[in-house]
């Protein structure tokens, strides 16, 4: 039978893909600029323009019956009751923004039923929109993308934090290491555009931080899991993730045959 709640996964991914770019230009105004900036939790950064772009995002995407989560709004439990749930980083990387570093990325994505169905990710340095609708592929500014086929991990290149890396190459694999992308989202979409093979997360990363680069990944023809090949399920009440990697699917498959049982080695 038809799903009755069905809705337009490839017009969600417009609508997000408008406002993360308009949020963008928000950004882009105070980059490089004077901007007043504090800590929060765990010596995380945040800024006015987080916080611009955050009270922007929730006013151009609010729908009824969708709930909200944001990396810079107080969560709202309520979520949980929704089958439907926006999740957003209004500027994932604010360390890099704030040094005036170009991998910074906008990253809004559509959740239902716990995965992602729509995405939008923009990087408004390099002018670099992705999106994705379930089932409708990937594209970066209009155009196809795809992540790379092939299950060598010889000669692979690999992004995630140094130690990760430099572990993983004892196991065997002469990666090539590839130098930090601090957006975590844009690190796993990179593997999305094909850009690099692979990428690590390390535990404790967010909702927010990975719900529109997963659907971009698996859109791509990539796979993002946990250390143990579990997919990532998103609004839960604690929005708190383990280690996870991403490569294509091929690639991906041999990286967690290697890592499975010998995580504790690597994280």
């Amino acid at each position: 039978m038809p799903d009755s709640d069905a809705i337009d996964y490839a017009a969600q991914s417009r609508k997000l893909a408008a406002a993360v770019r308009e949020a963008g230009a928000i950004a882009l105004k105070t980059f490089r600029g004077t901007i007043r900036s504090w800590t929060k939790g765990h010596d995380s950064p945040v800024s006015e323009a987080d916080i611009a772009v955050d009270e922007f995002l929730r006013g151009a995407l609010a729908q009824p019956g969708v709930g909200w989560l944001s990396e810079e709004t107080i969560d709202d439990l309520a979520r949980l009751e929704s089958r439907r749930v926006h999740v957003v980083d209004p500027i994932d990387g604010t360390r890099a923004y704030l040094a005036g570093l170009p991998d910074w990325a906008i990253s809004a994505a559509l959740v239902e039923d716990g995965r992602p169905v729509a995405a939008a990710l923009f990087a408004p340095v390099t002018d670099e929109l992705f999106v994705a609708a379930r089932g409708q592929g990937a594209t970066l500014n209009a155009m196809p993308i795809i992540a790379t086929g092939g299950d060598t991990l010889d000669g692979a290149r690999v992004a995630g934090p140094k130690n990760y890396l430099e572990r993983f190459a004892r196991l065997g694999p002469q990666i090539g290491m590839v130098p930090k992308i601090h957006s975590l989202a844009l690190r796993l979409t990179r593997v999305a555009q094909g850009e690099i093979d692979a990428a690590f997360a390390s535990a404790n990363s967010r909702d927010w931080d990975l719900a529109a680069a997963d659907l971009l990944v698996h859109e791509a023809g990539g796979t993002l899991t946990t250390a143990t090949g579990e997919p990532v399920v998103y609004n839960l009440q604690d929005p708190v993730h383990g280690a996870l990697l991403a490569a294509g699917r091929a690639r991906h498959g041999r990286m967690l045959d290697l890592v499975r049982d010998r995580w504790k080695q690597i994280a």
